[in-house]
């Protein structure tokens, strides 16, 4: 076998050009690492989901789908080859069957969108967002399984980080270097809006902003066992006897032991987390997306309430930061172009008919959020209860289309509205009930975790934050991000297994 493998890639060597060959050696080690550890496939996935939109411009109907969902195929596939092979030689594994109370709540919402279908008026659609749902559980649960020992959590949060380091990465490319860019990206004169390569900056910055409370979260724990590993190791000895080793510092905390990492390696991980940090902080200001800009400032809001242990304390440090924010505000300390792009948020608030009124280059964006809201809203009348299908907002826009947009853009621009036009009232509240629960499984693993589980659970609760309310504008379940999402949601249920095996 390995003499034909070899034989095989002396000929393609030898016949090949050069991207050809590189693009089948690469292929051959995915394919071959994925088989091996499907996280490791997974982890490949996460990186490139975020190219779907590029790929679909720039290689037009290569491929029905996009090349990270038949990566993804491969992955599930292997995981349940491996699970298989696991039961028949040691037996299911205890616990790995269990499920939490979001995941209820997630099931009922794939039911519901399932019976929606009934009277959709395109099933491709359906079938389609059906898809993508299945896959988020689906990757949700291979986490779950996969990510609850060090490594393989490791492995995917790096996975992640890497995606987001790597978008950031075009984007600031975009805005501060290449100097060209679609005419409508054009801001401050000469300068372009990041979209890495979501082709638009909105779910560029919802994506980026999605995994920059983790980052974060990361780096404050990271800081927090450093500075509490100098300490431990400068105060914790007694007289005559031998401090700490550099490396790990041992402290009691409630009965439980708490390894401190303070070693370079440590030290290593916080410097690239902060990096990382500023990185994807730049790219959202770069990305100029008021929607992102909310969303971000309302999860670090809530990071800062839930950071210290203290509900009291939190609260504390965030009055008196909104304080400073007020008082920069009115003495004028702020940009001006960030002032100015800040307060249009008002603009989101507001609610009217747009039938009649005057469109204009800067009102243009305001009206199509609204008039899709209104559309969706019709649609949410005419069909209150279980919706005109899930994932057929866009085939049947036409129907309730308001005079001046006629094309609908695949979503209704608010998520909440979407679903409640796609599933009913009944499909909506599964929808929340589902995240509801996710962010109180996570505010609990916030207060129940300390070290670096702290952190990610703490950068998780600001993930959710973001999403929720960025979605109040958009859509972020487009581009593979809800892969990244599935991933997230996998390492909270990690931790909350963690957390009950050692009750």
């Amino acid at each position: 076998m390995l003499l034909f493998l070899a034989l095989a890639l002396g000929l393609a060597a030898a016949r090949l050009p050069m991207p050809t060959l590189a693009l089948l050696l690469g292929s051959a080690i995915i394919l071959l690492g994925t088989l091996i550890e499907p996280l490791f496939g997974l982890g490949v996935t996460l990186i490139l989901a975020p190219f779907g939109a590029l790929e679909r411009i720039a290689l037009p109907n290569l491929l029905p789908f996009d090349a990270s969902h038949l990566l993804l195929g491969l992955v599930l596939a292997a995981w349940l080859g491996h699970k298989t092979i696991a039961q028949r030689t040691d037996g299911v594994e205890p616990g790995s069957h269990r499920l939490v109370a979001s995941d209820y709540w997630l099931l009922a919402f794939l039911g519901i969108g399932a019976l929606s279908l009934a009277n959709a008026l395109s099933l491709q659609y359906g079938l389609k967002e059906l898809i993508k749902w299945g896959e988020l559980g689906a990757v949700m649960l291979l986490v779950r399984e996969r990510a609850r020992e060090r490594r393989p959590r490791i492995w995917i949060i790096t996975a992640l980080l890497a995606a987001g380091l790597l978008q950031a990465g075009i984007g600031i490319w975009e805005f501060a270097f290449r100097g060209i860019g679609p005419k409508e990206f054009l801001i401050l004169g000469h300068y372009y809006r990041a979209y890495g390569t979501f082709e638009q900056p909105n779910p560029f910055a919802g994506f980026v902003g999605l995994l920059l409370p983790v980052a974060l979260g990361l780096t404050l724990a990271g800081s927090g066992q450093w500075v509490k590993g100098r300490l431990a190791g400068r105060f914790g000895s007694k007289p005559g006897e031998p401090g700490p080793s550099n490396d790990h510092v041992e402290t009691r905390r409630l009965g439980t032991i708490e390894t401190l990492h303070v070693g370079p390696r440590a030290s290593l991980m916080t410097a690239c987390c902060l990096l990382l940090t500023i990185a994807l902080t730049l790219a959202v200001i770069m990305s100029w997306s008021r929607g992102a800009w909310l969303a971000v400032l309302s999860a670090l809001a809530a990071m800062l309430l839930f950071a210290p242990q203290r509900r009291a304390v939190g609260l504390s440090w965030l009055i008196g930061l909104l304080l400073a924010g007020w008082v920069a505000w009115q003495a004028h300390l702020l940009p001006a172009s960030i002032v100015a792009r800040l307060s249009g948020f008002s603009e989101y608030a507001q609610f009217y008919d747009v039938r009649g009124a005057d469109i204009t280059d800067a009102n243009y964006a305001i009206l199509d959020r609204l008039a899709h809201w209104q559309t969706a809203l019709d649609m949410i009348r005419d069909h209150l209860w279980l919706g005109i299908g899930l994932g057929n907002y866009e085939p049947v826009y036409p129907a309730y289309a308001r005079l001046n947009w006629p094309l609908a853009l695949g979503h209704a621009h608010n998520i909440y509205l979407n679903y409640a036009a796609e599933t009913g009232l009944i499909g909506l509240a599964a929808y929340l009930g589902f995240w509801a629960t996710v962010i109180a499984l996570t505010s609990r693993a916030v207060q129940q975790t300390h070290g670096l589980a702290r952190g990610l659970a703490l950068g998780l609760l600001g993930a959710w934050i973001h999403l929720s309310v960025h979605n109040l504008v958009d859509n972020l379940y487009v581009n593979g991000v809800y892969l990244h999402i599935g991933a997230l949601l996998g390492l909270l249920t990690a931790i909350i297994y963690d957390e009950q095996a050692t009750h």
